[in-house]
This record gives C-alpha cells, structure tokens and sequence, in this order.
C-alpha cells in the first residue's frame, strides 16, 4: 500500500506543478495579466488531481477505497470522453495544448491503475460512495458558477445556469428540454457511465 500512496502523491505533485503553470500561462502568457476564471482548475477532469494529493495523506480504508473507486470510474470516464470532443484542449500556444491532452492521457492511465489495485473496492456501496463524491463536486462547482460569475466567464464542470450546455449531444437536448433539464440529464448521464464502467470492473475483478 505505500507504494502505492508514493505513486498517487507523484502523480498529484506532478499534476499540481503543472497545473500551476498552465494557469500562469494562460493568464500571463496568453491573457495579458487578466485571470480567465473559464480555465479555473475544478472541472471533473481536475478532480482527480486533488484525490491523488488526497490519497497520499489519508489512512481511513473506507475513505479511501471511495477516493480509487472515483479515479477508475469517474475519472477514467472523465478521460475517455474528452477524446470524444478535442476542441477544448486545443490552445493558442502548443505546450498548453500538448499539455491538455498528456493530462487526459494521465487520467486514463490512473483510472487503469486505480482498477487494478481496486479490486476489493469494486462493490455497488464503494461506487455510491463515488458518486456522492461526484454529486458533492457539482455542488461546488454550481456554488462556484454562481460565486465567480460577476467576475468573468465560469462554467465548472460545464452545469452553470448561466450559460447555454455546449456538450456535444447535451446541448441539443437543453435547447429541446431547457437548459437546466439538459444539465440534470448531462450529470445523470455521467453518473449511468461511472456505473456502466464500474461494472466492467466489478467483471473483471470477479473473474
């Protein structure tokens, strides 16, 4: 297990410091000094950064089996998925491009990891727990929408009700049902693939 405390934590610090110098290139490189609080770092694929610092302090088995559960099904979803759509991880300047897509390569890599030494966390109850921690990160992320929105353009985890859903498919459903239905359906459809992939793993490690 402390092996595997040392991998999360490199992988958070590596995350971290890269992260922090994404911001800075986005502010100072490519926004003339003025914060884009579009690029603030709490999306679902940001997530996974702050678990990974999270796991390598945290001695509760539960807690923690719930923190792996969220990499290797939320945040391999999160990684997969964005391969779906490119057009958000493309930057004016290359590294940051270059960047965007190593992190979502990392996502899908520690969702892997995580599944394969996740093997006695892959139970219906770990996965609840999963996913009230992805219903609690909504939360914020609405609160922080909502917060942040006199400031500049903020959209965490693409669920503000102030802007119009741009997920591919979603927003032809909120531009049939209302915007606000499009965002309840965009989560309960993250939800139904975090389930669909936990599944999987609850196969593979039963096999």
């Amino acid at each position: 297990m402390y092996k595997h405390k040392k991998f999360f934590l490199y992988c958070g610090l590596l995350m971290l410091l890269t992260e922090l110098w994404k911001q800075w290139c986005l502010t100072y490189r490519l926004g003339g000094g003025q914060y884009n609080w579009w690029y603030f770092p709490f999306q679902l694929c940001s997530i996974p950064m702050y678990i990974c610092l999270l796991l390598s302090f945290i001695s509760s088995i539960k807690i923690r089996r719930v923190l792996i559960t969220f990499l290797m099904d939320y945040g391999l979803l999160a990684g997969i998925f964005t391969f779906f759509d490119t057009s958000g991880l493309h930057h004016a300047y290359l590294p940051l491009t270059l960047h965007s897509y190593a992190w979502h390569v990392l996502l899908i890599l520690l969702g892997i990891y995580a599944g394969c030494i996740n093997k006695d966390a892959a139970s219906f109850r770990d996965f609840t727990g999963a996913t009230a921690v992805y219903l609690s990160c909504c939360l914020i992320a609405t609160l922080c929408n909502l917060a942040f929105y006199p400031y500049g353009t903020i959209n965490m985890f693409y669920i503000s009700p102030r802007y119009p859903m741009t997920q591919k498919v979603f927003r032809h459903i909120a531009l049939l049902l209302g915007n606000n239905a499009g965002i309840a359906v965009y989560i309960c459809a993250a939800i139904t693939g975090a389930y669909l992939l936990h599944l999987l793993w609850m196969r593979i490690c039963s096999s």
